[in-house]
């Protein structure tokens, strides 16, 4: 049988940009586990980093002791169920860790973090997310976002108050509607879709796609030889456009189909 291993390539970088002086997107990533995570943090002084470390270090473990579980896979949930059910316990334990966090040490109030995160499994992606990180998938010659953000100017748009050309050059872009950690409760955006072979997934924070337009990035995507050289260029392009923001990159290539999920056979 097929492992995740050996069915996904996965690259994740991540860097500061050239107006920020810290970096605090968190990027994760667990080929073996088929389990990838993108966190962009918010919140004065180093809270931003501080919620987006917390997101990662809650969301991995919690992972760990639910969908990949044996006791779990035993209770009856089919893999599809359990997949969205864990996402949305995990996030909900991430977020009220977080924002207890934020209670407890003044330094850290308000922070939080927006949230793009995916499960790989039966040939399907789990995927949950919260605020304006976003997830791509090159398909063939189509290329788009799985995302929806949660923004204000995304509201804007589905509103039809500003045009997407206008949307590029607002002022309010990084206004989010939703973030982890910052209200006892979040929604998460949760969907599964199926999975082919020769896919290219692209987890990203708003560094990126705030620098650059989605046909620069497809363009790219598609002209680069590697996963490594693609990421890499992403970002250089995100810095010669201005760098105003942390820049992360997950990508994520199916090279063949995997049935199952970690841990055993379904």
């Amino acid at each position: 049988m097929v492992t995740l291993s050996q069915a996904l390539e996965i690259v994740a970088l991540t860097d500061p940009g050239l107006v920020r002086e810290h970096n605090e997107d968190m990027v994760f990533a667990n080929p073996a586990r088929g389990l990838v995570i993108l966190a962009d943090g918010m919140g004065g002084y180093n809270a931003g980093e501080v919620a987006s470390n917390m997101a990662i270090a809650f969301l991995s473990s919690a992972m760990e002791t639910s969908f990949f579980d044996p006791v779990r896979k035993k209770s009856g949930f089919s893999a599809r169920r359990s997949a969205c059910e864990c996402l949305e316990e995990s996030i909900e334990r991430a977020n009220l860790a977080i924002y207890n966090a934020s209670l407890d040490e003044p330094q850290y109030a308000g922070m939080g973090t927006t949230l793009v995160m995916s499960v790989f499994f039966n040939n399907r992606i789990a995927v949950a997310h919260i605020g304006d990180s976003r997830l791509y998938r090159l398909r063939d010659e189509r290329f788009g976002a799985m995302t929806h953000d949660h923004s204000l100017l995304q509201e804007q748009i589905d509103r039809g108050m500003i045009s997407l050309e206008e949307a590029r050059f607002a002022q309010n872009r990084n206004l989010v509607t939703r973030a982890l950690g910052v209200e006892p409760l979040v929604e998460a955006e949760i969907h599964e879709y199926d999975v082919s072979p020769g896919d290219l997934y692209l987890f990203c924070s708003d560094g990126l796609n705030d620098m650059l337009a989605d046909e620069e990035i497809h363009t790219t995507l598609r002209a680069s030889a590697s996963l490594e050289l693609a990421a890499d260029q992403l970002i250089r392009m995100a810095n010669d456009n201005g760098g105003r923001d942390n820049v992360s990159v997950i990508l994520v290539k199916v090279l063949r189909a995997f049935s199952g999920r970690p841990g055993g056979k379904e």
